[in-house]
């Protein structure tokens, strides 16, 4: 089981760093993406707290 975890997390960086070289732009614009996301999550959960304390 090591071993299919090891082969899929090297595929999965080999891929990311032929993607960031074929597509700079592309893997920038999903970076910020993903970034944003986190992002947006991060703010809705403090919004939620806020409510829920009664602010």
């Amino acid at each position: 089981m090591k071993l299919v975890r090891r082969v899929v997390v090297v595929l999965i960086i080999a891929f990311a760093v032929f993607y960031l070289v074929t597509r700079p732009q592309d893997a920038a614009n999903a970076v910020q993406g993903a970034l944003g996301a986190v992002w947006g999550a991060g703010v809705a959960v403090v919004d939620f707290f806020v409510a829920l304390a009664g602010g």
